[in-house]
Parts: C-alpha cells; structure tokens; sequence
C-alpha cells in the first residue's frame, strides 16, 4: 500500500454529507421552540409545573429531550433516526436554552435582558461552526468513499430514494477522480446497486410545500428582489449605527440630530454584527450571482437569511415580545423563497463538471 493510501485509509476526523444540515436544522428547531415557549408562557400568565415548594422548570425537560435525542443517535441506524435526533434534540436545546437567564443569575431572573444575547451568541457560533467545517475543504478521498458508503448502508437497510443513489454516485465519482482505490469504489458501488428504490417522501414533502408557494412568487425576480432588500436592510441597519455613533454624542450647534437605536446596547451590537455578517455574505453572493451557474451564490444568500433571520427573531423577540413576529414573518418569507430556489437548483446539480461543488 502506498503511503497515501495509507493516510486515507487511517484517517481520523471525516465529515459527516449529514453534518451541516443537520446543525442548522438543529438550531431552527432550538429558535421555533423559544419563540414558542415564551408565546405560550406570555398567553398563560407563566403557569407553575409543580405544586407548594416545587417549580419543573421546562430546561428539565429540554435535557431529557437532549438526552434522548444521543440515545436514538447511539442506539438506531438510518435516516428516520437521524431526523428524529435532530427534531428531539433542537426541541430539547430550545427549551434548556429559553431559561438560560436563570443559569447566569444569582436570582433566577428569566427575564434578565442579555439571554437573547447569549442565545444569539451560541446560535451564530453553532452555524458558523457548521458552515467552517463544510467549507474549509473539499471532500477528501475517504470522505467521499465513507459517506457514499453510509448512504449505502441505508439502501441495504431502508432502500434509497433516486436523489441520495445520485448523491452517492456523484461522491463515487469525485473518490475515481481523486484515485480512490478502484476496489473499494466497486463493493459500494455493488452495495448501492443492491439497494431497493423507495419513495422520497422528504423530496415529495417539501414539494407539496412548495405547492403552496403562489406562482407569482415562484419567479426569478422574487429572488433577487429579496436578495437584494437582504443586501439594502444589512447595509442600512450598518449605517444607522453608525451614524447615532458618529453624531448622537456631538455638538452641531443649531442642528438637532438624533438617530434612534435600540434602547438595549447590547442588543444594537448584536444587531450591528449580525448585519455586518449578513452584507459580507449577501452582497458578494448578490453580485456572483448572475454571473456563474455555480450554486454556491445561493447557499451564501440562504446562509445570510438565515442569520438575520435568526438573530432578529431572538433579539427583537425578547426586546419587543409579539411585535418582533411582523419582523419575523417577512424574514421567514424572504427564507422561503431563497430556500424554494436553491432547492431547485440544488435539484439540477448532475453535471460532472459540478462535481467539486459537493460539500459535506
């Protein structure tokens, strides 16, 4: 065996096709269940679990959830599990993160102002997170033969819908171009091959959802109308803290300028940088976009969206309660259409030429 053969066949750290994915839809399960929780607790008068000394506070909960979320991980193969760990553990991480304000207080305040600012934090690290390991580089040799090989082993199992078989053979195809060993290429490729077909029903969800979607906002121009309002909010909100910085301290005689900031300043950071990381991702992809037919314009402008989205919801929903569920829901539109767009092109992507495009 040769000494690079060597290196990838004892290769320690290798990234999951699964990994990023599912982090993200980790934390928007995480933020759906905090907005939830506290709308209901607001609507209920914050009821009491419990009865005389004793208070279940629901972060109990989140914990048993997280606990059981690593035992289905530990315990079950296939993809049916993975999701469920996914939804289970999100759930659970939003309800333990909804009370950190008790954890980081000598009083137990829930309501202590900066737990949307930590939640903020640990969201933005956990994407970013997710997103560096993605990219940092191209799959390797035996990246793309171990998760071709997990996908096969889940045709063995379960079947393979015609989507994940083609996202098998695509990372097949990048190991032969990498000079994978032919042998191994060849028992994945009879283990896929042994593999029954069976329904997508994620792909079939997630085209009835799609149904719903108006035709009117099916076309190209939503997309970059919604791009570029991402761009102009990110730019603006950029240049309103700026400006309150620069002129809201200084003297200009006759002249009464002020510009309203939020009444929190942690909170206008967080904002400040969330926009910051929002334009540098947006307007860049905004730009490349009409200018390649590379898809990853669109999961730069998808990955922008869903941090100001996030960050938004956290921060003005803990600053302004139901007023932040207008700001909300628009964000989710504008999500919506960039997602309904990637997931098309996402769905042509057969060309071999695109092949480097694969990340894991």
């Amino acid at each position: 065996m040769t000494e690079s053969g060597q290196a990838r066949s004892t290769a320690v750290v290798i990234r999951s096709i699964y990994g990023t994915a599912s982090a993200e839809w980790f934390i928007i399960f995480a933020i759906g269940t905090i907005l939830v929780t506290r709308a209901y607790l607001q609507l209920t008068g914050y009821p009491q679990v419990g009865g005389g000394d004793l208070h279940i506070a629901h972060a109990l909960y989140g914990g048993a959830l997280m606990m059981l979320a690593l035992l289905i991980g530990w315990l079950f193969l296939g993809p049916v599990m993975r999701v469920a760990a996914v939804v289970l553990g999100g759930i659970g991480f939003g309800l333990f993160l909804d009370e950190v304000g008790k954890f980081v207080t000598k009083t137990n305040d829930y309501f202590y102002g900066p737990s949307a600012e930590i939640m903020y934090i640990l969201v933005v690290l956990i994407l970013l997170a997710g997103r560096v390991v993605r990219d940092v580089r191209k799959p390797t040799v035996a990246e793309a033969l171990a998760n071709a090989a997990t996908i096969a082993s889940d045709g063995i199992s379960h079947g393979l819908p015609q989507r994940r078989r083609h996202q098998a053979t695509q990372l097949l195809a990048l190991a032969r171009d990498l000079d994978a060993d032919p042998q191994t290429i060849a028992t994945i490729t009879t283990l896929l091959d042994a593999s029954t077909d069976r329904p997508d029903r994620l792909m079939a969800l997630r085209h009835r959802a799609a149904q719903l979607i108006p035709n009117l906002f099916r076309s190209p121009r939503w997309l970059t109308a919604v791009g570029w309002l991402l761009v102009v909010s990110a730019g603006g909100s950029i240049l309103v803290v700026i400006l309150g910085w620069v002129f809201n301290d200084r003297d200009m005689g006759d002249i009464d300028l002020y510009f309203e900031l939020n009444r929190d300043r942690t909170a206008t950071w967080i904002l400040f940088v969330a926009s910051i990381i929002t334009f540098a991702l947006a307007l860049p992809a905004m730009i490349a976009r009409n200018r390649t037919t590379r898809i990853w314009p669109l999961r730069v402008l998808h990955f922008a969206a869903l941090i100001s989205v996030l960050s938004n919801a956290l921060v003005d929903f803990a600053l302004e309660g139901f007023g932040a569920l207008t700001n909300l829901a628009v964000g989710l539109f504008a999500l919506a259409i960039i997602n309904y767009h990637l997931g098309r092109r996402t769905a042509a992507l057969t060309s071999p030429d695109e092949r480097d495009q694969l990340r894991v």
